[in-house]
């Protein structure tokens, strides 16, 4: 059966999502075979906080959307597998803010550049005009949908 068939029926919340999912599932491949199989998106999301000056495990959890508890645990994996680690907050003495190690700058650094290769490969499909027209076009969308301002809060959808 024609592929093109089969997706050119789906409905543009389905395309989206599933050049998401394909786009995160190659980057964990290529991850995993870089010695960061360890990793799942929501550590990403989460690094993504964290850069580059650190956050409090509160500010995770609003980032996040998820529960102060639940950071608590994806901290302490992150922290065992050598990702992250806990340092005395700056300001206030008695809290602690957590921050990437250098085999977590690694992962950003790793995780760029396979983004990059994904991205020219894109680019190399349909062309660069059309990957600036389609980038544009979402960023129109997203900013229209979010009243006017473009959310630094880029979370998974749960």
């Amino acid at each position: 059966m024609d592929n093109h068939l089969v997706f050119g029926e789906l409905d543009l919340t389905s395309l989206l999502s599933l050049s998401f999912s394909s786009s995160i599932n190659e980057l964990h491949d290529k991850l995993s075979e870089l010695g960061f199989g360890d990793l799942r998106p929501v550590h990403g999301f989460m690094f993504k906080c964290i850069t580059p000056d650190g956050a409090t495990g509160i500010e995770l959890a609003e980032y996040l959307g998820i529960t102060k508890q639940a950071v608590s645990k994806i901290v302490d994996f992150l922290e065992k597998s050598g990702y992250v680690m806990r340092q005395t907050h700056p300001t206030d003495k008695r809290g602690k803010i957590i921050v990437l190690t250098e085999r977590g700058w690694l992962a950003m650094k790793v995780k760029d550049e396979i983004l990059t290769e994904i991205e020219q490969r894109w680019i190399e499909n349909i062309g660069t005009e059309r990957m600036q027209m389609l980038k544009e076009d979402l960023t129109k969308l997203v900013y229209e949908a979010n009243e006017g301002k473009l959310s630094s809060r880029i979370r998974p959808v749960w």
